[in-house]
């Protein structure tokens, strides 16, 4: 059976972003650094592939700390947890951005949030 495993995004500043994907609770699941490609690799998440979850790969270029576009194409990675009202408040006092707040989605009673990650990627929250 085939599985979604993981998401790739650049990070301009490693610390910054495991910083800000531990406010939303994730934590890093293994790490990678590979000299000759002068890149390191950490895949964070909640739990990690064999456990049948998808993770996200932050990758550094080292040296490369100017940043990248998001660029037109991508939308958002999507996280179900149980009180995204916390999840915001602690992005917040972590010094992170929230471009929206808790509430229903427009015309429906899923209650979402949108946050960004210190690379501008949004991060969609989701009540489960």
């Amino acid at each position: 059976m085939s599985s979604y495993l993981h998401t790739m995004v650049r990070v301009k500043n490693l610390d910054a972003s495991l910083a800000f994907y531990s406010l939303l609770g994730m934590h890093e699941l293994r790490r990678s650094e590979v000299p000759d490609g002068k890149y390191t690799l950490v895949f964070v998440g909640y739990a990690n592939n064999a456990q049948g979850q998808a993770e996200i790969e932050l990758t550094y270029n080292w040296g490369d700390d100017d940043g990248y576009e998001v660029g037109t194409g991508f939308g958002h990675f999507a996280v179900g947890m149980p009180n995204i009202a916390d999840a915001v408040e602690k992005v917040r006092a972590g010094g992170g951005k929230v471009t929206r707040e808790a509430g229903p989605v427009k015309f429906g009673t899923t209650v979402i949030a949108f946050v960004e990650d210190p690379d501008g990627y949004k991060i969609e929250l989701i009540q489960r």
